[in-house]
């Protein structure tokens, strides 16, 4: 498929630099010292952008921080680590992803970008007609008269989008854009629409922090991340307070959102959070900083607004650092689905830049019967990425012998397998392997190792004891010193009996990714220290496994 670039060379007059005059700066500065007496104006230079496409196309060929972030690039692009087909900012720093949304035929991925000049968050921008294929925007949100511009989560109507987030030191913001790609926003009363403080400056029964939005009826709805000091012995547990307004303006606080929780830890705090419609059920995504990603399955009741948990679990499966899966934002993909992408932390100092992005993924949920399955698969336009493509057909593993295969190898590849482990304990992939196997990054499968489910009938699809668990061991993948490893991340995944296992294994030189069976996924970071740690091999333990087939490609650079 031919890669589709959204900017075209047309001759325009170029976006105007916004200036702050006297007038207005001292208004920024007069809110900014209503902010802990401080200016917070930012430094960065920020560009008012035309109202029609192609104009906005024009002025972006020109535009200097566009300039900017491809000098950038190209400074990077010789990294060893820098993945070239998973997001990575242009410039500096990233952490937690925002406002992923569906606009105008295209996708928008907001993030925390630290621009060189004025390293506090600012919400950095990028775009996408795939969901693989990005490019960069100027950054979007800037602080002021918040101190810096933490996470939130957009809404999408017919006519705007709606940033809401939060601004430190002052309390949860809204921004609102409706230009074609996002480039123009304005902060609906310039300053929080929910204060941190009541106006006398004493303290509010909720939490004022990472917030979502969602419209129900002629009332905008909103979330905000936090914690109540109700769980055992006192100590803080997982809460999300409810707020709503007619206008975005003025927000009413409700009560606590969530009911029934019995998924959450004991110290999770439901930080970036986002409610939304999936399938028959909603699903509540949020990040813990203590225990990483997660998600509530259940029921939205209207009428108490309520959300009634039933259902829960992790998209990390050990501290979100060094090397892991972090923070969540999602968006509806029209079709009862939902798209989300995650930052995933550093293990390894890098010049100039630290986290990335995960591939998008598509949660759906199974209905089918009371499970209520959450199914996870990677989305966009993945398959206009590979070129040189290898296949082994089916072939026996010997056990307790490691197969290498000579054809198959790379740093930046995907590749798809189908196993029939056939009663062995265990199977694994080696992954980034160097030819003495010093440096290897290990995917392994258990097969009936997992946890004990007793509430399934003999009848049940389900009907074996014991859930199975794949694992991701980076124990071995590097021989650098300065390369914080991390315990195996493993995670259930439940297997039909006598279904194969399938994996979707994707390699990004610092990234491993691997879906498994359309049901679980799990992630790490990786950096091996040789040149020659590319290779790949299988092995089975304890009795011997068949290999059906697996197909191997290249991949190609998303920015090139």
């Amino acid at each position: 498929m031919k890669r589709r670039s959204f900017l075209k060379q047309t001759s325009v007059m170029a976006a105007t630099l916004v200036l702050p005059t006297r007038k207005t700066l001292g208004a920024e500065r007069q809110s900014g010292a209503r902010s802990k007496g401080r200016d917070n104006t930012s430094r960065v230079p920020k560009y008012s952008f035309a109202d029609t496409l192609e104009e906005q196309k024009a002025q972006l060929e020109t535009n200097p921080l566009i300039l900017r972030f491809r000098e950038s690039r190209q400074s990077m692009a010789g990294d060893p680590y820098r993945p070239i087909y998973h997001y990575v900012n242009p410039e500096n720093r990233l952490n937690d992803p925002n406002g992923l949304c569906f606009w105008k035929g295209r996708w928008h991925l907001f993030y925390q970008a630290y621009p060189p000049e004025d390293p506090r968050q600012h919400w950095g921008h990028a775009v996408s007609d795939d969901l693989i294929h990005w490019r960069d925007l100027p950054y979007a949100v800037y602080p002021n008269p918040e101190r810096c511009c933490f996470s939130g989560s957009t809404l999408v109507e017919k006519n705007r989008v709606i940033a809401m987030y939060h601004g430190t030191t002052v309390g949860n913001m809204v921004a609102v854009s409706s230009d074609p790609l996002l480039l123009n926003w304005e902060k609906v009363t310039g300053k929080a629409v929910i204060p941190m403080t009541n106006p006398d400056g004493s303290a509010l029964p909720y939490r004022v922090f990472d917030p979502c939005t969602w419209k129900k009826g002629n009332m905008y709805y909103s979330l905000s991340g936090g914690t109540l000091p109700n769980g055992p012995g006192g100590k803080r547990i997982r809460a999300n307070f409810l707020l709503r307004s007619k206008d975005l303006a003025k927000w009413e606080y409700l009560h606590p959102f969530v009911e029934n929780d019995r998924y959450s830890l004991v110290g999770d705090d439901g930080a970036c959070p986002y409610f939304w419609p999936i399938g028959d059920k909603h699903i509540l995504l949020h990040f813990s900083h203590m225990s990483g990603g997660k998600y509530l399955l259940g029921d939205y009741d209207t009428r108490r607004d309520k959300f009634v948990v039933t259902a829960g679990g992790d998209f990390n499966f050990g501290p979100h650092a060094p090397a892991g899966v972090h923070a969540p934002s999602a968006t509806p993909d029209g079709k009862g689905r939902i798209i989300v992408i995650f930052n995933m932390n550093p293990g390894k100092p890098t010049k100039g830049w630290n986290q990335i992005m995960t591939l998008p993924r598509r949660l759906t949920l199974n209905s089918k019967d009371e499970l209520n399955e959450l199914l996870i698969e990677p989305a966009g336009d993945i398959e206009s990425l590979r070129y040189n493509h290898r296949r082994i057909d089916a072939m026996n593993l010997p056990a307790n012998e490691e197969v290498v295969l000579e054809n198959i190898r790379g740093n930046a590849m995907e590749l798809i397998t189908e196993i029939d482990p056939k009663g062995a304990p265990m199977v694994e992939m080696n992954v980034l392997r160097s030819p003495d196997a010093r440096e290897r990054t290990r995917i392994m499968f258990f097969e009936d190792r997992g946890y004990r489910h007793r509430e399934h009938g003999r009848s049940h699809p389900y009907s074996r004891q014991y859930s199975s668990l794949v694992s991701i061991d980076s124990s071995y993948s590097s021989i650098l010193g300065d390369v914080r490893s991390r315990a195996p991340e493993t995670a259930p995944v439940l297997l039909a009996k006598n279904e194969t296992l399938k994996l979707r294994v994707f390699i990004d030189r610092s990234v491993v990714e691997v879906f498994v069976n359309g049901r679980q996924c799990v992630a790490m970071r990786v950096y091996p220290g040789r040149k020659d740690s590319v290779g790949v091999s299988l092995r089975a333990q304890g009795k011997e496994a068949q290999l059906r087939l697996l197909d191997a490609w290249q991949m190609k650079n998303i920015y090139e």
